[in-house]
C-alpha cells in the first residue's frame, strides 16, 4: 500500500522534485532494507522484486537519468562501482551470474536516476 502511495506520488507534478529531495535529505528516513549507504548513494533491496536477488542503487541528490550525470557527479559513479563490487562479493552472485540494469527514456518508471543489481532468472 505504501509503495502505490509512493509510486502515485513520484509520478504527479511535483514528483521529481519530492523524490529528488527525499533521496538527498531524508533517506535515513526511508523504511527500505538497506544493504549499503554512502554519502552520494543507497543501496536496498526492491519493495516489490522481479529477480530472486533484485537491489535499486539510487543517488542521493536528483538526477533524471544517467543522460543527466555530469562530471561532477564523479564521486558517485565511483561509489556505485565500488557498491555494486561489494554487493557482488558479499552475496556471492558470480556463481550465478549478475546484471546491473540502468533504463531510460519510456523504459525508466520512476523519476529519478536508479539501478537495479539483479541475479536469477526474472519472476
Amino acid at each position: 500500500m505504501l509503495i502505490r502511495l509512493v509510486l502515485r506520488l513520484v509520478h504527479a507534478r511535483p514528483g521529481r522534485f519530492i523524490t529528488g529531495w527525499i533521496f538527498a535529505h531524508m533517506s535515513q528516513l526511508l523504511p527500505v532494507d538497506r544493504l549499503a549507504e554512502t554519502g552520494t548513494l543507497i543501496a536496498f533491496r526492491h519493495p516489490q522484486p522481479a529477480y530472486p536477488f533484485h537491489v535499486l542503487i539510487v543517488p542521493k541528490k536528483q538526477v533524471d537519468s544517467l543522460a543527466s550525470l555530469d562530471p561532477a557527479d564523479s564521486a558517485f559513479l565511483s561509489d556505485l562501482y565500488s557498491t555494486v563490487q561489494s554487493l557482488v562479493k558479499q552475496f556471492d552472485l558470480s556463481a550465478e551470474g549478475y546484471r546491473l540494469i540502468v533504463n531510460g527514456g519510456k523504459f525508466q518508471d520512476f523519476p529519478q536516476l536508479h539501478f537495479h543489481l539483479v541475479s536469477g532468472k526474472a519472476n
